[in-house]
């Protein structure tokens, strides 16, 4: 398995496997497991965090990392953005009972791709003092004006080499390409729920509409939900605990 952080709580219940979006970490989560309660675990996605980055980045590759972490028993798997296509992937792994998708972009245009594999192939921003790094961390996790600089999670997005600073993550990840979901959510084999914030310009209700028939969407909320209200998500999250038995 890749050399990954890992964070988790214990408590009864499925346990609930958080896999934040593309330039997070772990420490997103914390606000949802505090409202929730239960067995959780939350790993640093490979070439994020405090985690080891990863030869290729695909979707298939970043959950063959994490598969570990699925508890054989019982498991449902909450994903942001990135980690919720991470957590379809995940979805015929023994033990997963669910799996819920909050804020996956669907939907991708050939500039847009083009756009992520530029940013693939750029080197990591290095940056003199670790304020400016921690600036650069919170726009590139969408993370800016809901996490303050001095939070555990823009403190664990940043690392520093050689007296510099820059972002933890490994620019390669913006490569994994179109997350192809019709063709995710058909292979399924267990219930999939897609959620979106009301106001999240990442995705929106047609689009999710047109892969499942009852998306979820979460009233006053963007991209982030689950940082500008996590007992909203974790309401949301309890839901398919329940019902993953």
């Amino acid at each position: 398995m890749t050399d990954l952080r890992v964070r988790r709580g214990v408590g009864d219940g499925p346990t609930v496997l958080l896999l934040h979006g593309l330039g997070a970490t772990s420490e997103v989560w914390d606000g949802v497991v505090a409202a929730l309660g239960g067995a959780w675990v939350a790993p640093d996605l490979p070439g994020h965090g405090g985690s080891a980055p990863l030869s290729e980045y695909t979707f298939p590759a970043v959950a063959d990392a994490v598969a570990d972490l699925v508890d054989p028993e019982r498991t449902v798997v909450l994903g942001h953005s990135f980690g919720g296509v991470v957590g379809l992937h995940l979805a015929d792994r023994p033990g997963v009972r669910a799996v819920v998708g909050l804020g996956i972009k669907v939907a991708w245009t050939d500039d847009e791709l083009a756009r992520a594999a530029a940013m693939a192939a750029r080197e990591p921003a290095r940056f003199d003092t670790r304020a400016e790094a921690l600036t650069r961390h919170l726009r590139l996790s969408g993370l800016d004006g809901l996490v303050a600089p001095d939070a555990p999670a823009a403190a664990a997005g940043i690392v520093e080499e050689d007296g510099r600073w820059r972002p933890a993550l490994d620019p390669r990840v913006f490569g994994v390409g179109d997350p192809e979901m019709a063709a995710l959510l058909a292979a399924a084999s267990v219930p999939v729920v897609l959620a979106r914030g009301e106001h999240d310009r990442m995705v929106s209700r047609a689009q999710l509409r047109a892969l499942v028939p009852d998306p979820v969407e979460l009233r006053g909320l963007g991209h982030n939900a689950h940082v500008e209200d996590p007992a909203a998500v974790a309401a949301l999250l309890a839901r398919s605990r329940h019902d993953g038995g």
